[in-house]
């Protein structure tokens, strides 16, 4: 009898584990599953297809500003050269509320996350913990930990 149970017990205890393991799963914040919706609707009029590379970006700021052209991130990949590449915290300093700023000042593109400050709070939080490491440090200044605590799940 005291055998049985073990078994039992165990039978429960690894179904119990599993189901929190894929609970944990469908709250993880993913680009594909969270983030892509945000970024189509409040993100890409300027930073789609059709705008410039981090790279081309780089090299004329002021003429695709003026032409209302930020740098392309209608991809993972593209904006991931925004949250820890090329270009490592820009997408956090351009869309933090202020909360983070020394200055309390948010950012430049934080008023385009939303039409209300309730949706921009929402949609702010939700990219919040995809990325997971929040920081608005350049590339240069950030250290290999807080690199690391950047998540940013793609799937």
């Amino acid at each position: 009898m005291g055998k049985m149970m073990k078994v039992v017990g165990g039978v429960v205890l690894a179904a119990f584990v599993a189901g929190a393991a894929i609970a944990a799963g469908k709250d993880e914040v993913t680009y594909e599953k969270d983030v892509k919706e945000i970024i189509s609707a409040r993100c890409l009029f300027c930073h789609g297809s059709n705008a410039p590379t981090i790279e081309e970006f780089d090299k004329d700021k002021e003429g695709f500003k003026g032409k209302m052209k930020g740098p392309r991130i209608d991809t993972y990949s593209n904006l991931m050269a925004l949250v820890n590449g090329s270009d490592t915290g820009a997408l956090m300093r351009r869309l933090d509320d202020g909360k983070n700023a020394k200055d309390g000042n948010p950012g430049n593109m934080n008023k385009y996350l939303g039409a209300t400050d309730e949706e921009k709070a929402k949609n702010l939080g939700v990219i919040k913990r995809w990325v997971g490491g929040w920081t608005l440090k350049r590339k240069k200044e950030i250290t290999e930990d807080e690199l690391k605590a950047i998540k940013s799940l793609e799937r």
